[in-house]
């Protein structure tokens, strides 16, 4: 309904639409920039259940675009024309409409770029695959299959409604397929596929950082990484600054979003950023996160090496550290300089490292998340905050 809507409404006001269907966000950033695009629109509910779905827009460059030119669309739409005039949307006619394109051709060349990133051959390796019901129920296993591994797939029976009941954000079965079918590794997406969250051999979760850390790693050994480190954001583990400062790695942090991961990322020249989340970017292979490039990059760390994905992690220990997500009636009453207050206290009382507070981006939720020595003390600290939070 959204494609068709969308499709109309650029074709009226005399835009070309290219539709590529079914595809990931990667892929729509991937084709945009590469296919001299001026933009690509994907419609996703991202890692959310499918009643909120939204639209991602893409700049030229293939990055997302910033706050600013997001809120002068939006003004745009409510008839708030530039320069502060009031008018209705230009409309084209006659031979002057847009057209629309069927560009299926787009996804295939996409799904041929990750086929050619890998160095070599996942021949002989068996791992599962959990596409979130997704965008890349069909790319992911035709990729990892093409590479040469055998492919254990989860997720793969979308019906519109279902998106995300597994995946990045719910792990649990693909842990469990790992474990008991005794698989070299595991990669879940979500339902736009710009997610990866890995799953080692023991059928334990890797999740962003641990992520980063394997591919900050294996970047500094190729000398890819250059001198200025990574980009994460201030949700990262502490425990991951502390060990790849160990090995001689800078890890800059951001606010939570990857448009400002890739923001900071240009400004240091950094070849690597991602979030806690499994977003991962390596700016060798494009301006946003793409699920599916960091599983071949992961498992071409272990298959190169001949080792694990869990040997992999060696010197790097998380932090104590647990997250809640609190539901409020409105989040920008919440999210308060007294709730801020508020946090700092319970920190010092509690013992922790580290709070962090913030408004989610996509639902009315506060995420709050806490460091300590140990989990029952994070535990207190998010129970104190929630508390506070539903009694408002």
């Amino acid at each position: 309904m959204l494609e068709y809507s969308l499709v109309s409404g650029l074709t009226a006001s005399g835009a070309d639409a290219h539709i590529m269907h079914v595809t990931t966000t990667a892929s729509v950033s991937y084709i945009t920039r590469t296919d001299g695009f001026d933009c690509g629109i994907m419609i996703s509910a991202s890692h959310n259940p499918f009643y909120d779905n939204g639209i991602k827009l893409i700049g030229a460059g293939g990055e997302k675009l910033d706050g600013g030119a997001v809120a002068a669309l939006e003004d745009y739409l409510d008839g708030v024309m530039p320069g502060g005039a009031e008018g209705d949307f230009p409309m084209a006619s006659d031979g002057d409409i847009g057209r629309s394109v069927d560009y299926v051709s787009g996804r295939n060349r996409y799904i041929g770029h990750l086929i050619s990133l890998s160095a070599c051959s996942f021949k002989g390796m068996r791992i599962g695959l959990d596409c979130a019901n997704g965008s890349a129920w069909q790319i992911a296993k035709s990729v990892f299959d093409a590479l040469g591994a055998k492919t254990y797939v989860l997720g793969c029976e979308p019906d519109g409604l279902n998106i995300n009941e597994s995946g990045s954000t719910r792990t649990g079965a693909l842990c469990e397929l790992v474990r008991e079918n005794g698989l070299d590794a595991g990669f879940a997406f979500d339902g736009d596929a710009d997610r990866c969250i890995a799953v080692d051999e023991r059928g334990n979760v890797v999740d962003g950082d641990g992520e980063m850390f394997i591919l900050a790693n294996r970047l500094k050994e190729l000398r890819e990484l250059g001198n200025c480190g990574i980009v994460a954001t201030v949700m990262s583990n502490s425990g991951l600054v502390s060990a790849l400062g160990a090995r001689g790695i800078e890890c800059a942090l951001t606010d939570v979003g990857d448009r400002f991961v890739y923001k900071k990322m240009c400004e240091d020249g950094a070849a690597l950023g991602g979030e806690k989340s499994g977003h991962i970017i390596i700016s060798k292979y494009g301006a946003s996160g793409d699920g599916l490039v960091t599983a071949i990059k992961l498992l071409e760390c272990a298959a190169e090496r001949g080792v694990p994905l869990s040997e992999l992690l060696r010197g790097y220990e998380p932090v104590p550290q647990l997250q809640l997500s609190v539901r409020v009636r409105d989040k920008s009453a919440a999210f308060s300089q007294e709730l801020i207050s508020l946090c700092e206290r319970i920190k010092s009382e509690e013992g922790c490292v580290r709070v962090n507070v913030r408004p989610s981006g996509t639902e009315p939720v506060i995420r709050v998340m806490a460091e300590a020595e140990d989990e029952e003390r994070c535990g207190r600290c998010l129970a104190r905050i929630a508390r506070y939070l539903r009694d408002m």
